[in-house]
């Protein structure tokens, strides 16, 4: 089963890293010949065959590729739900993905530092894991309301050698560690690479970490062929910047038969509710006020808690090919209840607001992407099922 990128990619994005008027680059002139770096050698590497002979032997044998596709028993008994399993993926979570297929291009770009943000931690714990796995040194920015909120995560990337760089401004989340992470890079442009976590930031990047969670959709659609003899009538993913749902489109976006549902964060809905503006290096959707200046984002869930989207996401919604929906806390809460209950699987908290609108959308056949496991996440349920006790 192939797992890599393909040797040759046709990206949505024009020649300017735009897709529909959305993404680009909006940096610093010392960036540019950082970007320009990267994307010269993004595309030197899916042109060699070394790349991805590589990379898939690294998903394949060191993250555990390809993950199952598990049918629910009890969960939903009217339909026949699916979940595409990256919970069981080395480090819990679809970030591994990415983070393999990046740390390969910075080595070939003779980077031996690494930055990197991170909200819920997933994608901190996998930048630390392929930084120990190749002996690179790791910085990874995250706000002390996610550390908090995230505490064996943050154990999980000490004990991986990586330093936690604690951000204290503004609502001390994603945004925040984005934007620190950004300001470290500039510094040291020459020694770093930015292992950039979502589909977001400037071009090259939402190109980039979409191929790479590509691997996502691709399987899951061979996957319910095998199982089902048809594709699905709809496939969902949560959105937070867009990077597992990106990754799980990819592969059905030709297909007009399948419905795309991304489904945001009620209090983060970039997509339900931003508006155009430009954040970290790129314009997107993004929650900001009429003067441009963004507003602050809240979800229980750290991964979901950012106030932009990736790009890519945006020219979707603006075509109509993938609908994007919202969940509050408390039906993320109520169907992380669910799943854990009726299957044994404890959800990301991420992954329960996909699983809560794959109870009421009109589909039967439906593939749920869920994205990451939810040992991270015990802490928090806790403290607000007590609060509701």
């Amino acid at each position: 089963m192939p797992t890599t990128p393909a040797a040759k990619t046709n990206p949505p994005a024009d020649d300017r890293g735009l897709y529909g008027g959305y993404g680009g680059r909006y940096v610093p002139e010392t960036l540019i010949p950082a970007l320009e770096e990267l994307e010269a050698g993004w595309r030197a590497a899916l042109a060699d065959p070394d790349f991805a002979s590589e990379l898939n032997e690294l998903l394949t044998n060191f993250g555990g590729r390809p993950t199952p596709l598990t049918l629910t028993e009890r969960f939903c008994p009217s339909k026949r739900i699916y979940l595409k399993r990256e919970d069981l993926l080395h480090t819990g979570a679809h970030k591994l993905n990415n983070a393999l297929g990046q740390i390969v291009l910075a080595r070939r770009l003779g980077k031996k530092r690494i930055v990197a943000e991170t909200g819920a931690g997933q994608h901190g714990v996998a930048t630390a894991t392929v930084c120990a796995r190749f002996g690179l040194d790791c910085v990874v920015y995250m706000g002390v309301e996610d550390m908090r909120r995230q505490r064996p995560n943050v154990e999980r990337m000490e004990l991986l050698g990586a330093e936690v760089r604690p951000v204290e401004i503004g609502t001390k989340t994603l945004k925040e560690a984005t934007s620190e992470a950004i300001r470290d890079w500039i510094t040291n442009v020459e020694t770093t690479h930015y292992l950039i976590g979502s589909c977001v930031g400037p071009y090259p990047y939402p190109e980039i970490v979409r191929e790479l969670q590509s691997v996502i959709g691709r399987e899951s659609r061979e996957q319910i062929l095998a199982r089902e003899g048809r594709l699905p009538e709809a496939v969902i993913a949560c959105v937070g910047g867009g990077s597992n749902s990106i990754g799980m489109f990819a592969d059905f976006l030709d297909d007009a038969e399948v419905k795309l549902y991304g489904v945001e964060a009620a209090g983060a809905a970039s997509l339900n509710s931003g508006r155009v503006a430009v954040l970290h290096g790129a314009r997107s959707l993004v929650l900001a006020d009429e003067d441009g200046q963004i507003a602050d984002a809240f979800s229980i869930s750290a991964g979901l808690d950012y106030p932009g989207v990736g790009p890519e996401h945006a020219a979707l919604r603006d075509s109509g090919r993938v609908s994007y929906l919202t969940c509050s806390d408390d039906e993320a809460l109520a169907s992380f209840e669910r799943l854990t209950k009726t299957e044994g699987i404890i959800p990301a908290l991420e992954s329960s607001h996909a699983l809560a609108r794959a109870l009421d959308i009109d589909e039967s056949l439906v593939v749920v992407c869920l994205s990451g496991r939810g040992d991270k996440d015990l802490d928090e349920v806790l403290e607000q099922l007590g609060r509701r006790s």
